[in-house]
């Protein structure tokens, strides 16, 4: 991967010169100072530079926990919801661990989600970031009709997200996904707008490729691209992570568990409900889970060198890509959270990231990793085998 890190004059512009001061410590310069007690004795510093400090990271301008949450699944993505109750209770939970960074959207639920976090959070307000989404045409009773990214559609959804979130802004604000019928100029220029007024304080995108992300951050500035990204789904590092280390964008892989099948718990015998969305993925079939079982083996051995689940390498495997990578894993117990959390405490050493990629190139995983309908939906150059680079991405020109 090739970066570009001047501002077009052959000169370093200040952002650039700030992410550089971080980036020359390497692969594993955060991994170091998150090291278990138990463990560092033994392991040898792979970068002799350490974060100020290793909990937080910057997406662009916006700092948050190095870990964050994703609190979709608590509004049912892979079952029937979870207890209102209980996931209002994790998540504050979450918040005590020292999770500040959680993350939802309107379709989730659909609008369940955001009430949740904003039942959850609104004690806690003023020290947490809360990043939701727009971009789907849902009707009042919960209908997802397909995609609206229109200026008068992203108002109105941003002033009924508001209100489930019991706020009056949103730290964080991506599209969902990029609309084919809408200049991602105007959805940029109207999310500015909506910053101007206060309701929205940073910009994001969700599943774009690299002509989209310079075209919206031309006209205003994006702190977080998030895409699916993990040790099986390696799309962004055909353009997006280069776009993202160009600009100054801060990187949020979804699905950074691989939809649960890294934590080791998804088997080749695991029965997917009607209702849970891993049943239509054609990486879920019970051939592709036995084809892709390799991938849970080498993330297991890795694993035992750090008295760490396969999951947990997997998101330190991620935290040690990059300092301004920050995963959102989305659990829906109290146990799987605090695994989560505890994975920035596994350092892994250059060497460990070595073996990562050369056992994982040997081995072909099995099923694309969304339905048809869903990759559709995906941009230009955020999935593999269709790059944007000469192209201007999904989204129509004006």
């Amino acid at each position: 991967m090739t970066n570009t890190t001047n501002d077009g004059t052959g000169h370093d512009s200040p952002a650039m010169q700030d992410r550089r001061n971080v980036i020359t410590a390497g692969l594993g310069m955060a991994a170091v100072s998150l090291l278990p007690a138990r463990v560092a004795a033994q392991a040898a510093p792979v970068a002799s530079v350490l974060p100020s400090n290793p909990q937080r990271r910057m997406l662009g301008t916006l700092e948050v926990s190095a870990m964050g949450m994703g609190c979709q699944n608590f509004a049912g993505m892979y079952g029937p919801p979870v207890n209102r109750q209980e996931s209002v209770r994790i998540i504050r939970a979450a918040y005590d661990r020292g999770v500040t960074f959680f993350d939802i959207a309107e379709v989730y639920g659909p609008f369940l989600g955001e009430e949740i976090v904003g039942e959850a959070l609104a004690p806690m307000r003023a020290n947490v970031v809360i990043a939701t989404k727009f971009g789907f045409d849902i009707t009042p009773d919960g209908t997802v009709r397909g995609l609206n990214s229109r200026p008068e559609s992203i108002r109105r959804v941003t002033e009924q997200s508001l209100r489930r979130l019991k706020t009056d802004y949103i730290d964080l604000q991506y599209q969902h996904r990029v609309d084919p019928a809408v200049p991602i100029e105007d959805v940029a220029g109207t999310v500015q707008n909506l910053i101007r007024e206060g309701k929205i304080r940073h910009f994001g995108l969700s599943a774009a490729g690299g002509a989209t992300i310079r075209r919206a951050h031309r006209v205003q500035r994006v702190t977080a691209v998030q895409n699916e990204y993990s040790v099986w789904t390696r799309d962004p590092e055909l353009e997006a992570l280069a776009a993202c280390e160009e600009l100054g964008i801060g990187f949020v892989p979804w699905s950074p568990l691989g939809m649960g099948y890294l934590t080791g718990t998804v088997t080749p015998l695991t029965v997917h409900g009607p209702k849970d969305l891993r049943a239509n993925l054609p990486r879920f079939t019970r051939a592709a889970r036995v084809a892709n079982w390799p991938v849970v083996e080498l993330l297991q051995r890795v694993g035992a060198r750090h008295r760490a689940t396969p999951g947990q390498v997997a998101l330190a495997w991620l935290l040690a890509r990059k300092p301004w990578i920050v995963p959102i894993p989305g659990p829906i117990t109290e146990a799987h959270m605090d695994e989560n959390t505890d994975a920035v405490r596994v350092a892994l050493t250059a060497a460990d990231m070595r073996e990562i990629e050369a056992t994982f190139a040997r081995i072909r995983v099995q099923g694309a990793r969304l339905s048809e309908p869903m990759l559709a939906m995906i941009d230009t150059g955020a999935k593999l085998g269709i790059n944007s680079k000469g192209g201007n991405g999904n989204s129509r020109l004006r």
